[in-house]
């Protein structure tokens, strides 16, 4: 019934060997969160590559994307302003930086400004 799994072999067109075996990739295991009072984040601002506005970047967050997320949700709901987590970094559109300091501050993480 697995080698029948016709999803786990998109990539697979053909193959003229007859002892093929498909071996699928295993997904590597997501990183251990560290607790909040390990973590090093920086907080700062950038205007980069964002039509002239400013947004707040947190960065340094070691761990899985579902803390990442739970954490911006935090940040995001607590500033009242949109933005996202990806790629290792929360971005919160506008500068609050200090605010978002004193709030990671305040749930125990190592958080210090950048520029």
């Amino acid at each position: 019934m697995a080698q029948q799994d016709w999803k786990s072999r998109l990539g697979v067109v053909y193959s003229t060997n007859p002892d093929f075996q498909y071996e699928t990739v295993q997904d590597a295991p997501q990183a251990e969160t560290l607790p909040p009072g390990r973590q090093r984040l920086v907080v700062r601002i950038d205007r980069r590559q964002r039509a002239g506005k400013q947004v707040t970047l947190v960065e340094g967050f070691v761990g899985s994307q579902a803390d990442l997320a739970a954490l911006a949700k935090t940040l995001k709901t607590k500033c009242g302003v949109g933005g996202t987590a990806k790629d290792g970094e929360i971005t919160i559109q506008g500068d609050l930086r200090d605010k978002v300091v004193s709030l990671l501050t305040g749930m125990g993480y190592n958080a210090k400004r950048g520029n």
